[in-house]
């Protein structure tokens, strides 16, 4: 429960940041939207940049620790950046240095937290915490989206931001409750660690195949949700309150997804988890061919539902199929790799639909989605994987009898 709540309050953070980092850098003088997508770009790139390194060393320390540290560096990022927007003085160098702060305590944070689930949880009752994380997580992030944009009308940008820094003072304290043993110390080097993790990876054609299938779906949903969903609204379906119920309906379809993903259980977790895939097509499809907002929104609900059955069966079984000394490094490769086109997917979805029309671009993310999907299926190795039982870890293996547990 610790775990849990210390995610919501951070989750609910970061809800108020994304919308308050935006409207932050547009209110300040001389801002525009180049401007924006600068301090966005500077957030994001170094989240894939320095995944691997924060895979690396979350595999060499306490992974509690880890993550209370990417904590605090991510509090005093946002605090920095609410200072500036409060103070009107806000030089570009500045929120650009804050923001790669930001994106790299988040590329710490992660690895981290997929490889702590098994320390602190008995294996057998994996998938249900993992679907609990995500049912807090996808809850306080809808909550924050809501409640951010009312927060920056009535108090200011800046305000939201010195809120989301709290809740990371917040979420490291929780943290700090999660009584894990530090590492014995590793002769190697990080190079090598990196290797061994890669190789770990690799290793497994189940593990690599579906991180394949993602890049190009992750990619895909970009493409959709953050251009041609909004130029489609815009054009045919009556602008942004149209498209917010869309993506609302996904939101509420995530939660409902993570609930129902503690209770199902399945023989051959990677196979159901790739087939929960390809629903995310049809949102694309309906769109793209002028459906009504109410169906679409259907649409997207089920695709926020299956979402989240893939991402709890798939971290589960990660966690359970892989070595918890190189869990860290094998989930920052598994990040990168899904991660790794998503940049793309925004650059080129604006062009793409200039070029041939916002319909056949949805249509060509749709096709991607279901080609990428049905390829992973093509996999001996996705299609045979059965749940394996694992004895949870003894108390002698690392974790220490936390009593707020």
């Amino acid at each position: 429960m610790v775990l849990v709540a210390a995610r919501f309050v951070s989750m609910l953070g970061n809800g108020f940041a994304r919308v308050a980092l935006g409207f932050a850098v547009l209110a300040l003088p001389g801002a525009g939207p180049g401007r924006l997508s600068l301090v966005l770009a500077c957030q994001a790139l170094p989240q894939l940049a320095f995944i691997l390194v924060g895979g690396v060393i979350a595999d060499r320390m306490s992974r509690s620790r880890v993550m209370v540290v990417a904590d605090v560096v991510g509090a005093g990022a946002y605090a920095g950046l609410a200072a500036l927007v409060l103070s009107g003085h806000a030089p570009l160098v500045a929120l650009c240095a804050l923001a790669v702060v930001a994106g790299t305590a988040t590329a710490l944070f992660a690895p981290a937290m997929d490889g702590i689930v098994p320390l602190v949880v008995p294996a057998d009752r994996l998938q249900q915490a993992n679907g609990w994380l995500r049912m807090g997580t996808n809850s306080a992030l809808l909550l924050g989206l809501a409640l951010s944009g009312v927060t920056v009308a009535l108090v200011g940008a800046g305000w939201a931001l010195a809120l989301n820094a709290a809740s990371f003072v917040v979420s490291a304290l929780l943290t700090t409750r999660l009584r894990i043993r530090a590492r014995p110390s590793r002769t190697s080097s990080g190079w090598a660690d990196l290797r061994e993790g890669w190789r770990e990876f690799t290793a497994r054609q189940w593990l690599w195949v579906v991180v394949a299938q993602y890049t190009v779906v992750v990619a895909s949903l970009n493409a959709y949700v953050g251009v041609l969903g909004p130029l489609m609204a815009e054009e045919r379906l009556g602008g942004a309150r149209s498209w917010s119920v869309v993506v609302a309906a996904q939101a509420l379809g995530t939660i409902a997804g993570a609930g129902l993903a503690t209770r199902v259980r399945v023989g051959r977790p990677v196979l159901v988890a790739v087939l929960a895939t390809f629903p995310a097509a049809l949102p694309m499809g309906l769109l793209g061919v002028g459906a009504p907002v109410r169906l679409v929104a259907v649409a997207m609900f089920g695709a926020g539902v299956a979402a989240d059955v893939f991402a709890v069966l798939w971290v589960t079984t990660v966690q359970r199929e892989i070595p918890e000394a190189v869990l860290s490094r094998v989930s920052s490769c598994d990040l990168f790799g899904s991660l790794a086109f998503a940049p793309l997917g925004l650059l080129v979805a604006g062009p793409i639909a200039a070029a041939v029309g916002i319909s056949h671009a949805l249509a060509g993310c749709a096709s991607l989605v279901l080609l990428a999907s049905a390829a992973a299926l093509l996999s001996p190795s996705v299609r045979s994987l059965r749940t394996t039982a694992t004895p949870a870890p003894r108390r002698s293996e690392g974790v220490m009898a936390d009593p707020t547990r």
